[in-house]
């Protein structure tokens, strides 16, 4: 049997490969539909998806035995998680790149594990804390050299007050990505189904997106977007599969038996791991900057798993 903690930490590992996976379907969706119309639909799919599996396993199509407090802490989770930080992460994508976007991101487990210090009470030891740096020190290497190398640098007022926006908005996905995950924490306790909690978060989040775009009066932009390319469907759903739907069940799965910081940190991977997919899938070449870094990063994660 899988202890608990190598279960949670495993559960990490896998669910940095399906955002990986996934980030390479929303990659090829967004560019044809833009990244608001993205965000919308692969939250309402992944919605569709959780329902069903849900109906599928619990014999019902919402976690009707949930308390209020778990509808409240899962649903907080979403909002800020999915739908805020999602939001960030795509005016990130925007203006600076995913390339520097994701470096911001990697600051993500360092303030998960401040924030669950602060208000989960957890703690790491010397050899966990080495670790994390470790890995961190890897990906941020890799992205680094992967924006030094493709990307130019701003010029002039405009374009330099675009990278401090797109830098501010990386941040503010990190950040929060960081709430997300302990406020999580603090709906599923220790026995909470992930599945149901993935679920509550999914449709908190899809609700207030699509609320904000019927404010907006964007549904029926929305739907032209499709209409006009109806190939992309395809993208969204293996995506929404991936990602959301598989991705985020396994990530709660991660931080409900595994150390959140601890947790964080091997879900902070994709960058890394997006360097084979990019050189095979989409050709970009890299230096050996790179590949120190990701060897950098691998051995941070089997400190983690040692310690």
């Amino acid at each position: 049997m899988i202890p608990v903690d190598l279960l949670g930490q495993l559960a990490a590992l896998a669910t940095s490969l399906c955002f990986t996976a996934g980030s390479v379907f929303f990659t090829l969706a967004s560019r044809q539909v833009g990244a608001v119309v993205l965000n919308r639909m692969r939250l309402l799919a992944a919605l569709l998806l959780l329902i069903l599996a849900h109906w599928v396993i619990f014999k019902v199509p919402l976690p009707l035995n949930a308390s209020w407090q778990q509808w409240f802490w899962l649903g907080l989770s979403g909002v800020v998680g999915l739908a805020l930080g999602d939001i960030f992460l795509f005016h990130g994508y925007t203006l600076i790149g995913p390339r520097l976007t994701m470096l911001m991101m990697s600051l993500s487990p360092i303030l998960t594990t401040l924030l669950a210090w602060v208000f989960l009470s957890q703690k790491l030891n010397a050899g966990q804390l080495f670790g994390i740096a470790v890995t961190l020190a890897g990906i941020a290497w890799v992205v680094l050299e992967r924006n030094n190398s493709h990307s130019s640098q701003p010029a002039g007022n405009g374009k330099n007050l675009s990278y401090r926006r797109g830098l501010l908005a990386g941040l503010g996905a990190a950040v929060c990505q960081s709430a997300g995950l302990v406020l999580a924490r603090q709906g599923l306790g220790t026995d909470f189904p992930a599945l149901s909690g993935n679920l509550m978060r999914m449709a908190c989040a899809s609700a207030v997106i699509w609320l904000v775009a019927l404010l907006q009066g964007q549904v029926g932009t929305t739907i032209q977007a499709l209409q006009r390319h109806p190939g992309v469907l395809r993208f969204i759903g293996a995506g929404a599969f991936i990602a959301p739907f598989l991705g985020v069940s396994l990530s709660l799965l991660a931080i409900q038996h595994a150390e959140v910081g601890v947790a964080s940190t091997l879900m902070a991977l994709p960058p890394v791991l997006l360097l084979p997919v990019s050189a095979i899938l989409f050709k970009e070449r890299f230096g050996w900057q790179a590949v120190a870094g990701t060897l950098l990063a691998m051995a941070g994660i089997a400190i983690l798993f040692l310690v």
